[in-house]
This record gives structure tokens, sequence and C-alpha cells, in this order.
């Protein structure tokens, strides 16, 4: 057999010891019937397509016989998903101790499996449609959801493992399975692809696509400004089923007047998500500008439900409320029933920030590489009619701060140094997975009075505020209390390091130039 074109993220299967005589041809026929199972109740495998199916599965290893045995009742993953993970892990080990899936990775062989047992786009698409006209869109996409996790295509097991808390106003996750960029040049070359094809890590093409373990992925169609887009839900998500919109055509970003027009068509038609998008430059967010899409999915952001600070309107514009948000970065409200206001203010405001110079304040517009400002918009519905969000970026250095004036502060590397993107500018912080031993490191040498260890200096900032503010008995429930509130505290302060605006009076400025007035 090949070997895994992926990394793999998990062990490797195939080498010589993990031969066992134990393990006999007899197992693997059980569990691939148990598979088979489970994806007639789960994925819609039809009965007249069991043996097609169950004879793909055989190939994948080279198996030229069968044998029927009982079948095992459908798993049950986490709160009542169906998970066929354990079958999958079982299988793996029999696969082992045979020595027949080479040196395919665990998650190689779930994906080359689960991708035979899923059904096609077309029949799956079809399935959506009927869920859709009957029980209606949020219904659909719910459905939807609970497919990509009962065929593995949404890691959801991997992702109720990740570390998630609150702590000053924000959501603190640490992701375990996402790697970490540290700046934006990584990011992209994470993003890449060789050989041409699919011509990035979004495009359509990736839907089924062996090359990348994406068998399992599959996509939902949607209009948006009368162009075709589609929705798929990300494999190792940061909330409550997050997904990606991405336009059908390889098409560079970009935030104009029709981005927010196609914001609001999603919702209109899925009214319990919000969806957003990052400010279409590097350094402050997204890490695949080549090509268009938006994000979001089934859970309101900590900046969504933030308080208005100031509230302005627009005159000649009675059904519109611009507020200024109470929140540690420069974020801007606008509220309406009217679509049309909606879209005429918040362009307004685009355009406004993306000329706008005030060297006091290290503000720019252009700078050697090009335009330096641009808005990352996210709306949603409420009783109140549409809320577009309006995150003021902007992306540029000084010889002081090289990574980004605007970018996270080098005070706090320690705890997050990749740039700041739409989830975590609305209040979502993805921390990364080396944390967790990090901090435990930490945790320890604070409850037994050691210093701060020798491997973890770089976290001396943090360190020195902890040991000022622990109060009362270092015991471990205590100080791991402690060390969640700095992660807390760190974090806000990273969202004011992204603030272009520093005071809130100089927000209601800006908005006071472009005509609007206080309330």
């Amino acid at each position: 057999m090949k070997t895994a074109k992926s990394a793999g993220a998990g062990r490797a299967f195939g080498s010589e010891d993990g031969k066992d005589a134990g393990h006999d041809l007899n197992e693997v026929y059980d569990l691939i019937d148990a598979l088979l199972g489970f994806a007639r109740v789960n994925l819609g495998l039809a009965a007249e397509d069991v043996d097609w199916a169950r004879n793909r599965v055989l190939e994948l290893f080279g198996l030229a016989s069968y044998v029927p045995g009982d079948v095992e009742a459908p798993a049950e993953g986490p709160a009542g998903f169906a998970d066929p993970s354990r079958l999958l892990h079982r299988l793996c080990v029999s696969l082992d101790a045979l020595g027949l899936a080479d040196s395919y990775s665990e998650e190689d062989v779930g994906d080359m499996v689960m991708g035979a047992l899923s059904a096609r786009p077309s029949t799956l698409r079809k399935r959506f449609r009927k869920v859709e006209a009957s029980q209606g869109a949020m219904n659909a996409m719910d459905w939807f959801y609970r497919y990509c996790v009962a065929n593995t295509a949404v890691k959801k097991a991997q992702l109720d493992r990740n570390p998630r808390f609150e702590s000053h106003g924000l959501i603190i996750t640490i992701n375990q399975a996402k790697p970490e960029f540290k700046n934006m040049k990584k990011a992209r070359s994470g993003n890449s692809v060789s050989g041409g094809y699919p011509r990035c890590t979004i495009c359509h093409e990736n839907e089924g696509f062996a090359g990348r373990d994406k068998r399992t992925l599959r996509t939902i169609p949607v209009e948006l400004g009368g162009a075709p887009f589609f929705w798929q839900f990300s494999p190792y998500g940061y909330f409550h089923q997050h997904g990606i919109c991405v336009n059908m055509e390889h098409t560079p970003m970009h935030v104009d007047r029709t981005t927010f027009g196609n914001l609001m068509d999603f919702v209109d038609r899925f009214p319990g998500y919000f969806l957003g998008c990052n400010a279409a430059l590097p350094r402050i967010g997204g890490s695949v500008l080549a090509h268009d899409h938006y994000q979001g999915g089934g859970e309101l952001m900590p900046m969504h439900k933030a308080q208005a600070w100031k509230r302005m309107g627009v005159p000649g514009l009675d059904k519109v409320q611009v507020e200024i948000l109470d929140w540690p970065g420069t974020a801007i409200r606008v509220v309406s029933r009217s679509r049309e206001a909606i879209v005429e203010v918040a362009d307004t405001i685009r355009r406004g920030w993306e000329g706008y110079d005030n060297a006091g304040l290290d503000i720019l517009a252009k700078g050697k590489d090009g335009r330096q400002s641009a808005v990352s918009p996210s709306v949603c519905l409420t009783l109140r009619g549409y809320e577009m969000n309006l995150i003021l970026r902007n992306n540029a250095v000084s010889s002081q701060y090289p990574e980004g004036i605007f970018h996270v502060h080098p005070q706090f590397w320690a705890i997050k140094q990749e740039p700041i993107g739409l989830i975590e500018a609305q209040g979502l912080f993805v921390l990364p997975g080396r944390l967790i031993g990090q901090l435990s490191v930490l945790e320890q040498a604070l409850v037994e009075g050691r210093p701060l260890p020798q491997e973890e200096s770089e976290f001396a900032f943090e360190w020195n505020e902890l040991q000022e503010g622990l109060r009362g008995p270092r015991t471990a429930g205590n100080v791991h209390a402690a060390v969640r509130d700095e992660l807390g505290s760190v974090c806000r302060r990273i969202l004011a390091n992204t603030a272009v605006f520093k005071h809130k009076e100089d927000t209601m400025g800006f908005l006071e130039g472009l005509g609007l007035t206080v309330q």
C-alpha cells in the first residue's frame, strides 16, 4: 500500500512490532460490519448499497475475501452525537496487528473508511433541501452538523477535550489541535498547497480530496448577493457549529459595499447564526487572503453582547442607530431593520475609515505596501433587527512594533503571538495547545513556592503579576483559578493592543467627522 501523504496527526500503523497473532481477519470483518451498521443508522447508507460500500472498504486494505459476522450497535458519542471513533480505533489496532495498514496514521485510516461510507455530495444536498423545506433552515443546518460529526469531518470528540472557560468578559479556549502560527508568513505557508490542485485549502475542489485527507468533507450551496458560495463546517471549530462560507470562485478576499449585503443574505436564511469576515489585509487576521470567504456559526461572541458606550444617529436616516461599543477593541455597531440603511451607514464608515489619517495616534491610511486600514464586519439578527458590527483595524508597523503597532505587544507573546482575527477580536480567544503543559509547570511551582522555572522564563511578565496578585493559601485550586484569571486579563489587554482608538472619545470624534451626531 502507499504511505500516507499527510504527516498524520496520530500514530502510524503497520510496523513489524505491531503484529499480533491474537488478531485475525474475522475481527477486522466484524468491525467493518459494525461501521456499515453505523453508516446505515447515521450516514444514510441505503440497504441496497451495503455490499458496494463493504467492498470499497475491503479494497482500501487489499482484502480480497470476507466472512460475515455480527454487527455492533451504533456508537454514541459526546452529548448524544453519533461517533464512530471507538470503532475506528479498534479497526486500526486490528489492521496494525495484521500489518494491513502500512504507514497510515489512525487519522488517515479514519478518513479513508468514513469517506467510503459517507453519502455523495449530491445525495446529502438533496436531503438538506428536504429538511429545510419541511423543518426550516436552522433545523437543516443542525441536521447537517450532526451528519458531519457522525462522518468525522467535524472532530467533535477532540474539540470537547479543549479547555474552555470565561474570564474578564471573554471566552478563553486552548486548542490542542490547531498549529500555532506566530506570524502571517507562517500562517500563509500553513495554508499553501503544492501542485496547483486544489488552488488553496478552502477551494470547493477540496470536497472529497484524498490528497489532504478531505474524503469526508461535505458542503452545502449558499447564494449570497446572487453569487454562488458554499458552507462547510470547520473540522476543528472554535465554537458551536463554527464554519466558513466560501466563494465558489477563487478570488481574493475583499470587504466592500457588497459584503454587507452578502452577510445579511446569509443570516436572512440562517437567522440562528452570525456571519462575518476578517479585514482583508495581512497581519490583522485572515491567513487565507487569496480566497474570498466568511466565517460564523451558531454561538454569539462576547462582543455581540457588549453594551453601548455611546449612541449616535445619522441625519436623514431615522431608522438606524449607531453604537460605540463598550469593548477593549475599537468596535462600532450599526442597528436597523432596514437592509438599505445598514448598507448605507456601514459602507460610509468603511470608506471613512479606509481614508482616515491621524499621525498623532499612529494611524495612517496608507504605507509603503499600500492600504493599511480596513474593517472587519459581522452581522447577527436580534429583536432589534440587523446588528452589523464593524471592528476598525490597521496593520501599520513601526521600529518599536515590527509585527504591527495594533498587534499583540511583545510582553504578551508567551500567551499569544498569532495575529488577532475576527473570532478573537469578538472575544473568543484561541490559545496554543502548548500552554496546557507550560501553565501546569507554572502552577506547580507556585503551589510549591519555588521560583519561576528556567524552562518557562518567557512567562516572567505573567509570573510577576501572579506573584503580586495571589492571596490566601496557595492550594492547587486557588492557583489554578488565579492562572485562569491572569489569562483572561492578558487577553483583554491584547484586545486593547489592537484598538486603533485607545479612547472612545476618539472613536466618537471619527464618527462625528463622518456626519453622525450624538443622541
